[in-house]
């Protein structure tokens, strides 16, 4: 039941994430645009994949490793490029590499992967080099390569795809790459002149892993058990303790020992402390797991006793969007190496191989711990002196069987809809003292989400688009030194350096409060949001709360408010500027809420009001406020005032007696002013027109008094009509209906002409008919003329009018010629026929070569 575990928790993800099984974090409440926050950013043209990012914080110094470029720039202002260095591969490397089957343009290049700290003069550089990877050491001081061409295998990747991890303690690279060309020999290993190390090359040591982080921790100074310094790495591999029918990817934490010399006999030149564990990252309640490693980050601080690890995990059936950030303490960490159980391996049925715990006895000194004063005391004074029954133990359980649990046993964050890349994580203190964990996440759309947990709570405090387009952010640097505060975030295009916080564009008191950024309060005297680490002085002046409650902000004395004049029908777009998204924003009238799905009202963005069809009943104050809810309370703030007046427009052209006023034909020009005002007045009069039987512009009369002169003329919508029906007018109408009616009469008279001449059938033919007879009573209609053609196909003697016998059909015989047929008579009424030959051509309605008899006839008698 305990390995089917995780295996179910996979399966039920998705179904718990559609069920909203879990409390997920809400959506940020407030985003920023690339266009709305001022980014400083550096690309160079032609170079691509700033991947490698390293800060010194000495020298206020940002270097950048891409491809096949290494950058030194400004921290303060990384726009600001300093140095430059390239490190291209030959032609004749190219050529070697695409022979292989790769890529000439694109992989068979040289991508920077590892970038350390040398010394204080010098860099550590690696290099994929065309599938070749090549390290070399560069100067500080010339900012040139010094041309020690290293081999770089086992330290850089072949492959600028694969994963990788590196970080430089003491002048030795620790690395987790691959060893080969194909990359399926991973490796964990020490690049060391004197005590080189490497994991052993077996599916229980590393089985197909993904390397993501790796760094040090330093042993403490009050340590009085003389430990030592470790190296811990982060990946995710394919599991071998659980089987299923696809591949199970775990998240993994495994420890080295910098003192680490390897074994005299076993384990020769490899890892004698190596010992990895599994990291869990799940919600108990819901049996959500989150098994893929994306990052890592380590938190140090002051306040802090131990190091805290911050990781972004993302499920490995991640098709529909979900992250989550676990915290773990480093405490928890060791206590799962040092006094865990260990996991071996068990043959069933003499061919499958399971992984169970390990229940025997573990030998002395413990295998996997590092040298401390417990190891020295018994004469154990390096791995080189550990028995061979701990190394061989050690060999063959590098697996714990313990997990290591996150802090509260949950995750600090979970987000649906969004794929976090990359976390580094500021401790920092509120003004009520109290300290918080700011989580800076980025996002594989270019987006940077800023989080902080509030008792029980994650509050997303806002989301900045680093990048105007949508690309993923592969790297992030925090740099939290005093005076200098920013993140820096790196791509495929460039790198953008960020504020920690955006405190000056929060306008008001309550949206600064409302924020509940750690970084933000609100300024008295200077009645502006500011940032805490900028201010000077006393904080008796600031006003900040991590609970969202307003309260204390000052009450507003003046209420500005916008003045508007729209014409008569027109439509009214008023403007509600509310940047948050948790709020919901309604729109008052005369005191009164508007519903925005009736036909009269409309919004824009669930913000702007639309007003259509204006009348004079539209006119007076409307307010847009918003509602926000905060820890179990609602706040409502008046974010826009409108005053709205609606004019009739005179048909004809107005002739405009103040410049603040202009016409067009009819439609009125915008001009928009903000009225600062204790109350309400009655909006005066703000358009003067001309007498409408005035043709020619009068002279310019002479001016009466202030009170008639025009404050304000706004129209906020102008755009919402189109410019082709600004120029229709009054007697446009006219000659609309003019032409209709043309159009109609000449309708008429054609409909009476073709009637009149028989081209119309049915009862238009009664109506000619009526025409020609007067009030007689035609005797036959259309249909008529059809039978009376039947009734010429009839033969001769079978038409009998003295016996009353109906006539009877001409036989066919199949053998009438053409000749017969035209020459066949068919007898009828000799007055008839003379009738129908004298009609003229012209007023026959069909034109047909056999003898009708027409309904119109004026024959007496039949």
């Amino acid at each position: 039941i305990r390995m089917c575990a995780p295996i179910g928790g996979l399966l039920t993800a998705l179904v718990v994430v559609f069920g909203m099984a879990v409390a997920f974090a809400p959506v940020p409440r407030i985003t920023w645009e690339h266009r709305e926050v001022r980014l400083l950013q550096f690309h160079e043209p032609g170079i691509y994949n700033y991947s490698a990012l390293l800060l010194s914080e000495d020298t206020d110094t940002l270097y950048i490793g891409a491809r096949e470029a290494v950058f030194a720039v400004n921290a303060l202002n990384v726009s600001e490029k300093q140095h430059e260095v390239y490190w291209k591969v030959s032609e004749d490397k190219k050529a070697k590499c695409a022979e292989k089957g790769k890529s000439r343009q694109t992989e068979c290049l040289n991508y920077i992967r590892v970038l350390q700290p040398l010394s204080a003069t010098a860099l550590y550089v690696c290099g994929t080099n065309a599938f070749q990877p090549a390290c070399d050491h560069l100067s500080l001081i010339s900012f040139k390569f010094l041309g020690k061409n290293e081999d770089g295998k086992g330290r850089c990747p072949f492959d600028p795809a694969h994963s990788y991890t590196s970080v430089m303690v003491d002048g030795e690279l620790y690395s987790g790459t691959s060893y080969n060309f194909l990359g399926s020999e991973p490796i964990i290993s020490r690049n060391s002149s004197h005590s080189p190390l490497r994991t052993e090359y077996a599916i229980p040591w590393l089985n197909e892993p993904s390397f993501v982080f790796a760094d040090v921790i330093r042993k403490s100074s009050d340590g009085a058990d003389g430990e030592d310094d470790k190296v811990y790495f982060f990946f995710t591999e394919v599991s071998v303790e659980y089987e299923f029918v696809f591949r199970l990817m775990l998240p993994r934490i495994a420890r080295v020992c910098k003192g680490d010399q390897g074994g005299l006999r076993t384990l020769q030149k490899k890892w004698t402390s190596f010992l990895k564990a599994r990291l869990i990252c799940s919600r108990p309640d819901s049996s959500l797991v989150f098994n893929v490693l994306r990052d890592v980050f380590v938190l140090r601080a002051p306040g802090l006793k131990v190091p805290v690890f911050y990781a972004v995990f993302t499920p490995q059936l991640n098709n529909v969007g979900l992250s989550a950030v676990c915290a773990y303490n480093l405490s928890t960490v060791e206590e799962v190496f040092s006094q865990g159980k260990y996991m071996q391996s068990a043959t069933v049925e003499q061919s499958h191989t399971k992984w169970v715990r390990y229940n025997g006895p573990v030998p002395r000194p413990r295998p996997g711990a590092c040298i401390d004063s417990e190891a020295r005391a018994a004469n154990y004074t390096s791995s080189l002196n550990l028995p061979d029954k701990t190394l061989q133990f050690v060999k063959d359980h590098p697996l714990m069987d313990d997990s290591v649990n996150p802090i509260d046993n949950r995750p600090r964050l979970i987000k649906k809809d969004v794929n976090y890349t990359q976390i580094v994580v500021d401790r920092t203190q509120a003004l009520d003292g109290t300290v918080y964990d700011v989580m800076f996440v980025s996002t594989d759309r270019g987006a940077l989400h800023k989080a902080v947990s509030l008792d029980n709570d994650v509050h997303i405090i806002e989301e900045t688009q680093l990048f105007q387009d949508a690309e993923p952010v592969q790297t992030l640097l925090l740099s939290s030194k005093k005076g200098r505060r920013f993140v820096y975030a790196g791509s495929n295009s460039g790198v953008v350096q960020a504020p920690l916080a955006f405190c000056a564009k929060h306008g008001t008191c309550e949206d600064c409060v409302l924020a509940r950024d750690p970084y933000c309060a609100w300024s008295l005297p200077a009645a502006a949001c500011v940032s805490l680490h900028q201010a000077e002085g006393p904080s008796r002046g600031l006003i900040q709360d991590m609970s969202g409650d307003a309260a204390s902000c000052p009450d507003k004395v003046k209420e500005s408010y916008r003045q508007h004049f729209f014409k008569h029908g027109g439509t009214a777009e008023l403007k509600c500027s509310q940047k948050s998204n948790l709020a919901r924003v309604f729109w008052k009238f005369q005191n009164g809420v508007l519903k925005a799905e009736s036909p009269k009202y409309g919004l824009v963005g669930r913000k702007n009001l639309l007003i259509f069809n204006l009348s004079e009943g539209d006119s007076g104050v409307y307010q847009c406020l918003s509602e926000e809810r905060v820890r179990n309370k609602t706040v409502f703030q008046v974010v826009a005032k409108h005053v709205l007046e609606v004019k009739l427009v005179p048909r004809t052209l107005a002739v405009p007696t103040s410049p603040a006023v202009q016409t067009e034909g009819s439609r009125i020009a915008p001009k928009v002013s903000a009225v600062s005002t204790p109350g309400f007045p009655p909006p005066t009069p703000a358009v003067q027109v001309s007498s409408p039987r005035a043709v020619t512009p009068a002279p310019k009369p002479a001016p009466t008094s202030t009170s008639c002169e025009p404050k304000i003329v706004i129209n906020t919508v102008p755009q919402l009509h189109s410019e082709k029906t600004m120029y229709l007018k009054p007697s446009d109408n006219r000659l609309l209906m003019s032409l209709f009616l043309l159009f109609f009469v000449l309708f008429l008279c054609l409909f009476f002409y073709n009637c009149y001449q028989g081209y119309l059938p049915g009862h238009c033919l009664k109506f000619r008919s009526a025409l020609l007879l007067g009030k007689k009573k035609p005797k036959s209609d259309f249909c008529d003329r059809e039978q009376s053609l039947k009734e010429t196909l009839v033969e001769p003697g079978s038409f009998s009018q003295q016996n009353g016998e109906q006539p009877r059909p001409a036989l066919d015989t199949g053998y009438e010629t053409e000749q017969d047929t035209i020459t066949s008579k068919v007898p009828t009424d000799r007055e008839d026929s003379q009738r129908i030959d004298d009609l003229s051509t012209k007023d026959k309605p069909f034109d047909v070569k056999c003898e009708l008899k027409f309904a119109d006839s004026d024959a007496d008698g039949d």
